[in-house]
């Protein structure tokens, strides 16, 4: 019988990849349906890395699987202590992730999407002992340094906006950088009021959301402490299913700070980066888009 993370596996069923990492559905010993991450084989060709024929990736790679498992891991876990929706890890190596499998997966519904909105207000509300994480971060597969720091603005301008400008360089230009500095240099202006950490996913786009059992799961989190304003960008990004209702059930639980809508395209200027770096010039428009509407609400 093959292991996977010390894991007994019955069956494998490929599941496609993501970031370099393939994903299986699996079967363990004791008949429990799982989900399961994997390193890519030693042999196997990597991803171009390096410009060629104008196009851009990041160079610096991607994270290594052992740090991205970890990362998942150990968000998964500090999320489910607050009693968030997300799966179990049941097993974990340096080479593969093994959790249990969100079956039976439906389109959102607005009572599920009500209810998904209430748990993700109660998950922000559990709070975070800093901005940061106490473990390396990777978002999709991109270090993302998540050195704890006490208040947001410089923490956000310092661990997100400035690494991936700079990773992103080969596919910005001058105009772009100075557009994204002179947030940098008005961050404390446009970061709207102080707020205490919160415990947020991270990566929380509409793909990142699962909906089974009349509810919205979590999955792939970036979990770090940050800025709960973060997680409903993110939500807007590529459109969530019925974000307004999400918004209603948030807002049951608890209030947003004025002018949060404002500041919405403040918290997307990471994931957009993220994207740039990922898949070059192809998200520049919409980089600058955003750069532009934070800079006109501040």
């Amino acid at each position: 019988m093959k292991q996977i993370a010390g894991l007994d596996v019955r069956t494998i069923r490929p599941a496609g990849s993501s970031h370099g990492y393939q994903h299986a559905q699996v079967t363990l010993a004791d008949g429990t349906r799982a989900f399961a991450k994997l390193a890519a084989p030693a042999d196997a060709a990597a991803p171009a890395m390096l410009p060629a024929d104008g196009d851009w990736r990041a160079r610096e790679g991607p994270a290594d699987a052992a740090t991205a498992f970890a990362a998942e891991a150990s968000g998964l876990r500090w999320l489910a202590e607050a009693g968030a929706p997300v799966p179990a890890v049941l097993g974990l190596s340096a080479s593969s992730l093994v959790i249990t499998l969100i079956d039976d997966q439906q389109p959102a519904e607005r009572s599920a999407a009500f209810r998904f909105g209430a748990d993700l207000a109660r998950l922000h509300a559990a709070g975070a002992p800093s901005f940061g994480a106490s473990w390396p971060g990777v978002i999709a597969s991109l270090p993302l340094d998540n050195t704890q720091a006490t208040t947001w603005p410089s923490w956000y301008a310092e661990r997100r906006l400035l690494p991936f400008l700079r990773l992103a360089t080969g596919a910005l230009d001058q105009s772009d950088h100075r557009l994204i500095d002179s947030i940098i240099d008005k961050i404390e202006i446009l970061a709207g009021p102080l707020e205490p950490p919160s415990r947020i996913h991270g990566d929380l786009w509409s793909g990142n959301v699962l909906w089974a059992g009349g509810q919205g799961w979590l999955i792939d989190p970036a979990a770090h402490g940050g800025h709960r304003e973060t997680d409903l960008a993110m939500l807007s990004l590529f459109g969530a299913p019925h974000l307004n209702t999400i918004l209603d059930g948030y807002k049951s639980v608890t209030p947003l700070a004025d002018g949060w809508r404002q500041r919405v395209s403040l918290h997307q200027l990471h994931p957009l980066l993220v994207h740039v770096c990922l898949f070059g010039a192809g998200y520049r428009a919409q980089l600058r888009e955003a750069a532009r509407a934070a800079l006109a609400a501040g």
